[in-house]
């Protein structure tokens, strides 16, 4: 028993790769050379395919972490850092654009105190 376990096992942890298909042939294959009764076979398939799945979405979140960690080593910036340079780029050009403004106004106003001056 501990031989068909350990199959079992490692067809479980093939699972990220494997095929439905492909797990439910092997497990025929087992009950082919009578080394799992054929009552047995649905509910180890069905076992076999949620732990892949549960070792896929382990697998999944493995790898996010890494890549989360190389992005951070290499400091590249996060969403949430683009997105506060951008709110902070829009504050800066409408502070820019109201200077600007205030400046023509005043530049104006010294204008028209310049003309008034000469006539």
């Amino acid at each position: 028993m501990s031989d068909l376990f350990k199959k079992a096992i490692s067809l479980g942890w093939g699972l990220t790769i494997v095929s439905k298909e492909k797990v439910e042939k092997a497990v025929e294959d087992l009950v082919n050379r009578g080394e799992l009764a054929p009552t047995e076979s649905k509910a180890l398939v069905d076992r076999l395919i949620e732990r892949g799945a549960e070792e896929q979405g382990q697998f999944k979140t493995m790898i996010r972490e890494q890549v989360s960690r190389i992005l951070q080593e290499l400091e590249v910036p996060t969403e949430n850092d683009v997105t506060s340079l951008e709110q902070r780029v829009a504050l800066l050009e409408k502070q820019v654009a109201e200077l600007e403004k205030e400046k023509a106004a005043l530049t104006g106003s010294s204008d028209a105190e310049e003309a008034n001056r000469l006539d």
